[in-house]
């Protein structure tokens, strides 16, 4: 099995909000670009949460955009063993330090967690109470089919409390 290995994070010192999905799939790996997959749903859901139609616009105009909101990327899994892209096929992972996210962006003030790998792997590696509002989130990969965008936007707009205007 071949060992992937994540993106660095998205942000800057005004992050509010981390979006952690759990590995990237092999095209955002193959293209070095967070959810470039065409039928994941990430940038519709994002782009719901914060009113902008992200599919007008290439991927090194959408990251400026989502840092002006105070949303960062990053994903739990720094590395691990996994052929394809399902989060089922990961193994031997290895995270990044998400309970050192708070004291690496004082301003952040919520985690989102794209998906149920996400959220299973990274909770547990938040140290204690940090203060800050954690929501997880539907999956917006094309593998999680079985519920509709409409569903999923319900979910991801609860995002809008933490997110600058």
């Amino acid at each position: 099995m071949t060992v992937k290995v994540g993106l660095p994070p998205i942000a800057d010192e005004e992050t509010r909000v981390f979006i952690l999905g759990s590995l990237p799939g092999e095209r955002s790996l193959k293209e070095g670009r967070y959810y470039a997959h065409p039928r994941n749903q990430f940038w519709k859901l994002v782009g719901a949460v914060i009113g902008k139609d992200f599919h007008a616009l290439p991927y090194d105009e959408r990251l400026p955009v989502l840092k002006r909101h105070g949303i960062g990327l990053w994903d739990v899994v720094g590395a691990a063993r996994r052929e394809g892209s399902l989060d089922a096929a990961i193994r031997d992972a290895s995270h990044n330090d998400i309970g050192g996210l708070k004291r690496a962006y004082p301003q952040l003030k919520a985690i989102a967690f794209n998906g149920g790998k996400a959220a299973k792997d990274g909770l547990p590696l938040l140290s204690g109470d940090q203060g800050l509002k954690l929501y997880a989130l539907p999956s917006s990969s094309p593998a999680y089919a079985s519920m509709p965008l409409a569903k999923k936007t319900e979910a991801w707009v609860r995002l809008r409390e933490v997110v600058a205007p």
